[in-house]
């Protein structure tokens, strides 16, 4: 899907709240820096944040510190932190500010994005849930692309088909879709029949945040 447009600012979001949003950011984050590629995890949830308490950052200073900047430049250096894995570095959300959906339209998100991408072969953005407020609208046409999380035993269709709709309204690019807690119907776990005779199982150990 990138071979025309690579692909450099990825975000991903849900419809609604407690779909395991957060948790499948952080993951994706950690695999990609597993390929040996340079990663930067920026929480850009700026109402909810949850990447410092995950990886037991300092949030004093972060995302809201680069946008409420007046210096004509800032030394990312002193702000973004290690994640204790390789090639994975991390940008918390830092203070909530009150006025999330301005400062992530603003001038300068676009340049800090601008100089991430040059920085960093991959940048994942954890951003916030769709139908609670406009932050991920005013943000998303600034990424490469985005990916929607859909939880099955929660994430209503309604609420799935609207998220959807708001994406192409915001002119995103909508990569596709996870599928995040699935259970079978047999008990928990996951079960996936591909139509040639084999079956693959996956664990499922329930975490969701």
């Amino acid at each position: 899907m990138a071979i025309d447009h690579p692909i450099k600012t990825l975000a991903l979001t849900s419809a609604n709240v407690s779909e395991g949003k957060s948790t499948v950011t952080d993951n994706l984050a950690i695999v990609w820096a597993q390929t040996g590629q340079r990663v930067l995890l920026v929480d850009a949830d700026l109402r909810r944040s949850t990447l410092h308490w995950t990886f037991s950052l300092d949030n004093r200073e972060g995302l809201t510190t680069i946008l409420t900047s007046h210096a004509h430049s800032i030394d990312l250096n002193k702000i973004i932190q290690p994640s204790g894995i390789d090639n994975l570095s991390l940008l918390p959300s830092g203070p909530t500010p009150p006025n999330p959906a301005e400062l992530l339209s603003s001038q300068r998100m676009k340049d800090f994005l601008k100089a991430a991408r040059e920085r960093y072969d991959m940048v994942i953005v954890d951003v916030p849930p769709m139908l609670e407020v406009t932050d991920t609208q005013v943000i998303s046409h600034n990424l490469d692309a985005v990916v929607l999380v859909v939880n099955q035993g929660q994430t209503q269709k309604l609420g799935a088909k609207r998220a959807v709709e708001l994406l192409k309204m915001a002119h995103a690019n909508l990569l596709g879709y996870v599928m995040n807690d699935v259970v079978s119907d047999g008990g928990a776990g996951y079960g996936y029949g591909y139509g040639y005779g084999y079956g693959y199982g996956y664990g499922n150990d329930g975490d969701d945040k």
